[in-house]
């Protein structure tokens, strides 16, 4: 038999290095052209990352602020805001209703009880008044009237039927308030949270709640609010006793060479 002039044929190394040599430049050609992309998306994802962490800090703190009692916000350092916050809020009785009917709240000696208009029950969950929240009335944050010291305060001991249809009966631990509040108002401080400050120390921002009152921010711990914190200032400025104050906010968050910056304002109502 004769043996078929065709046959199989192979590469020889030569043509292998060539082909990984011409291959290793189109890749290093290609990677030139695609890393800044990369690179970039990868940037963006990271200050996407720290906008929203540092978006949602601040969101978080000027919601609590709103709800603060007016006249307790306090600015120790720019490194700390404190503040006695609200869960509700209500109008007392102060006359009876002609025919003797009625517990007022008693300003000229220490009283127990008094009568709220509107029924606790009809309130959402989270803003029933119940045993061992602290009623607070006409707050003014100043010596006489300061809620820090107890001043103008009284622990709930129970809530029940009010004297009155459509009306609650709030007892509270004896106390005479020094002074009424002008539209007859009295505000709650939730009693599983009396006190609570936002503070930055080193690198992380903590959210602090139910402390003892003093008169200095506590420097660290808590619930941690956000990280890679590289700067971050609070000034509480503007207060009018009678009207309303202003919180100015400024966080900045770094992590691997990326930086953002944001400034919040929170209106605060100090009308007692």
């Amino acid at each position: 038999m004769k043996r078929s002039p065709l046959y199989a044929r192979g590469f020889t190394l030569v043509e292998a290095v060539i082909v990984i040599v011409i291959t290793g430049i189109v890749s290093a050609v290609v990677a030139v052209f695609i890393q800044r992309p990369v690179e970039g998306y990868f940037d963006s994802a990271r200050r996407a990352a720290l906008t929203d962490v540092a978006d949602t800090a601040v969101r978080r703190m000027a919601r609590d602020i709103r709800k603060a009692l007016p006249n307790s916000i306090r600015n120790p350092s720019n490194q700390c805001i404190e503040f006695i916050p609200t869960k509700t809020g209500g109008r007392y009785r102060a006359d009876d209703d002609g025919s003797g009917n009625g517990d007022i709240l008693d300003f000229t000696a220490a009283d127990t009880s008094f009568d709220m208009f509107g029924l606790n029950g009809d309130r959402p969950a989270n803003q029933q008044i119940a045993a061992n929240d602290v009623i607070a009335v006409y707050n003014l944050g100043i010596t006489g009237a300061d809620a820090y010291n107890g001043d103008n305060t009284s622990a709930v001991s129970g809530v029940g039927a009010g004297s009155l249809a459509n009306e609650t009966k709030i007892t509270i631990a004896g106390k005479q308030f020094p002074l009424e509040s002008g539209s007859k108002r009295f505000h709650v401080i939730p009693g599983n949270e009396k006190i609570v400050s936002f503070v930055c120390s080193g690198s992380t921002l903590y959210r602090n709640s139910n402390y003892a009152y003093a008169s200095s921010c506590p420097t660290a711990g808590g619930a941690v609010l956000a990280q890679n914190v590289s700067s971050c200032n609070f000034d509480y400025s503007g207060p009018d006793l009678q009207r309303n104050a202003l919180v100015r906010m400024t966080l900045q968050l770094s992590s691997n060479g990326e930086t953002v910056n944001l400034y919040h304002e929170a209106h605060v109502n100090n009308t007692p």
